[in-house]
């Protein structure tokens, strides 16, 4: 199964904030139209644990790839990754609003 992420909350509802941490992602599988809002760490184990791929969509429609990702500190996140490069497109989602 495959989804696309559409929207994020950050941790205090600080959406602009670069240094809150992404809280819960909301999501859509595009084949069967069903919907969801998860974790962070839950979205994170599925990708990792279960092969599960998810991905968001430009404003052109491009896709780029969620991937999973550990600092320095063991603090696990997403971040996308798009023509070979890890990228922020998550940040640019809107806020979920349910």
């Amino acid at each position: 199964m495959a989804i696309r992420i559409t929207c994020i909350n950050k941790s205090g509802g600080y959406h602009a904030d670069p240094h809150h941490a992404i809280e819960n992602l909301g999501w859509i599988n595009e084949d069967s139209g069903k919907t969801g809002k998860n974790t962070r760490l839950e979205i994170y184990d599925w990708i990792a644990k279960e092969q599960g791929i998810a991905y968001v969509r430009d404003g052109r429609n491009n896709k780029a790839q969620v991937g999973t990702r550990e600092n320095a500190n063991g603090t696990r996140y997403l971040q996308t990754y798009a023509d070979q490069v890890w990228t922020d497109n998550l940040l640019a989602l809107p806020e979920c609003r349910t």
